[in-house]
């Protein structure tokens, strides 16, 4: 619905705010808000709220200092939700096996929050969903859970989050706010509840659909971006130029964009473009250029691997029973994120290939690696001599080593690297090593 008049009166400042969902977007919320306002932190993690009630958050996103510095009360108790007059969701919102939207997360948290929310509470999702997803699919489970009516005895907004994991610039304060409400009055208290957090400015949508469509295009104009350069970093390697090098070059000139090719993985951008494709299909109108940009993207972990492999051929070492070692298992660099990571793509590949794989990563969890993916981390003084190397994610560990710490982990100190974002100084590369770039 489109903001409008109304006689609804709204409370002009809140009592305690309740955050659901304590990851990489909830959590810097929680913290955000819980040095201005009582906070309740809600996850069903219990095993997360314990280790933040001792001032530790896993994802590396705050120290001890800056959690202790908050009034926020981190449980898995949902009745605790009781407690709030404002609250935020923020669980996730991944798609399943078949690209399509999955929302069960989400409905669940909203009966949760419905079955424990008071009257004149105003619930905001700051969660990814397609342009209409709030009002078809959110509103309704918190009016069966709770008994309650929309507009009447609650009232919803949302705010999509723009959270980057391990930017220590770009924090929440430092981005602008978009915000939208299902009528003028709520747009208009969730902007001043968000503006006593955000130093960059507030954005008012004009309504909620447009605020749940503003988010996805975001990802997925950056997924085509990207998507544009992969597959020039394709074409460049079978011209055999250096893609890194007409970047540079291109670079030059005042308005190229500046995307670097890479694998596209993690819970954004990855995720949201098809969130969009689902809805407009949904209609009727089935999406070519944002779908090609998503199978590009798709397939750059087996095109790194086959790569990698001809590489290997050409520099006669056999593939069947060859040892390469990956380096970095995240979804990005610097962050413990292992959710959608593509290079996952990488290890399959090469396993179809006879090759035997080994990966490490210190910042990634081992317990969830091996649960989500079944592979187990190795601990770098445990890796064994490979036939080739692929730096994978450039964690500021790996981007930094030097070439006496590359070719250690290789046999008799030579192979071949897959250097997947260009990270290593080549002119500085022994001969005796091979380096491809993307």
């Amino acid at each position: 619905m489109s903001i409008g008049t109304s006689t609804i009166t709204v409370t002009p400042m809140r009592k305690k705010v309740g955050v659901v969902g304590l990851g990489y977007v909830g959590l810097p919320v929680a913290v955000a808000f819980g040095e201005k306002l009582p906070v309740i932190g809600y996850d069903v993690d219990a095993r997360r709220i314990a280790a933040l009630q001792t001032g530790r958050d896993e994802t590396g996103e705050h120290t001890a200092e800056e959690l202790a510095r908050t009034s926020v009360t981190y449980t898995d108790d949902p009745a605790r939700l009781a407690e709030c007059d404002f609250i935020i969701v923020t669980v996730p919102t991944p798609v399943d096996e078949a690209k399509r939207p999955d929302l069960r997360a989400l409905l669940f948290a909203s009966e949760t929050v419905g079955k424990h929310m008071q009257p004149g509470t105003i619930v905001v999702y700051e969660s990814t969903v397609y342009p209409g997803a709030t009002e078809e699919v959110c509103v309704p489970a918190l009016e069966r859970s709770s008994g309650k009516r929309a507009g009447e005895d609650f009232f919803v907004g949302y705010s999509p989050e723009r959270i980057n994991p391990g930017d220590r610039e770009r924090r929440l304060a430092r981005i602008v706010k978009v915000v939208s409400g299902q009528d003028r009055a709520t747009c208009d208290e969730i902007a001043d509840m968000y503006a006593l957090v955000v130093e960059a400015g507030i954005h008012k949508a004009s309504s909620i659909q447009v605020a749940e469509a503003a988010k996805v295009i975001e990802n997925t104009q950056r997924d085509l971006n990207i998507a544009l350069i992969n597959e020039l970093a394709i074409i460049f390697d079978r011209l055999g130029i250096a893609t890194a090098d007409v970047l540079e070059a291109a670079g030059t000139k005042w308005n190229f964009l500046r995307f670097t090719p890479g694998l596209v993985g993690g819970h954004c951008i990855g995720v949201d473009p098809y969130y969009l494709t689902y809805k407009a299909e949904s209609v009727g109108y089935h999406p070519q250029v944002i779908l090609a940009g998503r199978r590009i993207n798709d397939g750059m972990g087996k095109f790194v691997a086959t790569s990698l492999v001809k590489q290997m051929i050409w520099r006669h070492i056999p593939i069947q029973g060859s040892r390469v070692t990956i380096l970095g298992m995240t979804f990005k660099e610097n962050v413990p994120d292992i959710r959608n990571s593509r290079v996952i793509d990488i290890v399959h590949e090469l396993r179809e290939f006879g090759v035997e794989v080994q990966v490490t990563d210190d910042l990634a969890d081992s317990a969830k690696t091996w649960a989500e993916y079944g592979i187990r981390l190795r601990d770098w003084d445990d890796l064994q001599p490979a036939d080739a190397l692929v730096l994978a994610v450039p964690h500021a560990k790996y981007a930094h080593l030097g070439w006496e710490e590359l070719s250690s982990l290789l046999h008799g100190r030579c192979g071949v690297i897959a250097d997947v974002k260009s990270v290593l100084n080549q002119k500085t590369c022994p001969s005796d090593i091979v380096v491809w770039r993307l």
